[in-house]
């Protein structure tokens, strides 16, 4: 293990998800985001990519940036709905020459969004594990994959989420990034249906500290992720009082991130919403340290 890691409670490992701005003002908090999170020393973080290329240009902007002037070690998402197989090794040329070298490989949502229904381009790759083997063959990249543990919201059911997964990993994936959630004993059951399938690569949970619950539920409701009633208990009267609101979100994203480590679970991908207060909130309950912080201690 790293010395990063050994720092880590319990030997956690982090990594962070950003989107790319699509303003000036969303670009600035980008950026602070960016600095305010650099001293927790993510495994990597990664940039989301817009379906059908829609955020290419900002993607592949921010992308860019964190590679060149940040430390992190940085991902792009990449997508290949409505696309044809040209056009997606075009994007990908254009992403190697940014220097970008870990990929999220993704189908994407279709060009109608989430709830349209979707059609494979006659000249594209149809799905994910097809794109992940075209990723492969490009090169040696790491390559991070999806995982659904409540079920993707086209998938017929769990057992065809998990064959899907199984080609993703024999076509080269290096691990499953999955859709946020909040049954920890739902993630337990798909994790163990997973390693019954064979599948060996790691299965990273997506954690989403709630930033807004209200807009948290309709977004769940669009990407097949169920919002259990206990947190409407928890954040009950507090949609005026945004301090103890922070408080209780960053509560219940470190409760979940505890019950999974004692569950076995050590590697955790952090859905930031380009924010930075409250996952720093999250961490420090968890008894990780800032990088500044292990100095300061070690010069005490």
């Amino acid at each position: 293990m790293s010395s990063r890691s050994e720092s880590r409670n319990d030997g956690i490992r982090i990594s962070f998800e950003f989107f790319p701005p699509k303003s000036e003002e969303a670009e600035q908090q980008l950026w602070n985001t960016v600095e305010e999170l650099s001293d927790w020393e993510p495994e990597f973080v990664s940039v989301t990519y817009g379906a059908g290329g829609s955020t290419k240009a900002p993607t592949l902007s921010a992308v860019r940036r964190m590679i060149h002037e940040t430390p992190f070690t940085t991902a792009s998402h990449l997508t290949c709905v409505g696309a044809t197989r040209e056009d997606t090794h075009r994007v990908i040329d254009e992403f190697l020459a940014a220097g970008v070298r870990r990929f999220v490989a993704l189908r994407g949502d279709p060009p109608g969004g989430v709830g349209a229904a979707y059609l494979p381009h006659p000249g594209g790759y149809a799905n994910a594990a097809e794109l992940v083997g075209a990723l492969r063959e490009r090169g040696d990249f790491d390559i991070s994959v999806s995982a659904y543990p409540e079920k993707h919201p086209e998938s017929r059911d769990t057992s065809a989420d998990i064959d899907m997964l199984k080609r993703k990993a024999e076509n080269g994936a290096d691990r499953a990034l999955t859709q946020f959630f909040f049954d920890n004993d739902a993630f337990e059951r798909y994790h163990d249906r997973v390693r019954a399938a064979g599948i060996q690569i790691p299965i990273v949970p997506g954690i989403m500290p709630i930033q807004n619950l209200t807009q948290l539920k309709r977004f769940a409701g669009a990407c097949g992720a169920s919002i259990p009633s206990w947190l409407d208990t928890r954040f009950e009267g507090l949609d005026e009082n945004t301090e103890d609101r922070a408080k209780v979100a960053a509560e219940v994203a470190a409760e979940q991130i505890q019950d999974l480590v004692r569950r076995g679970i050590h590697e955790f991908h952090l859905y930031t919403m380009n924010r930075s207060a409250l996952i720093s909130d999250v961490l420090k309950r968890l008894g990780l340290q800032r990088k500044a912080d292990v100095r300061a201690g070690a010069a005490a």
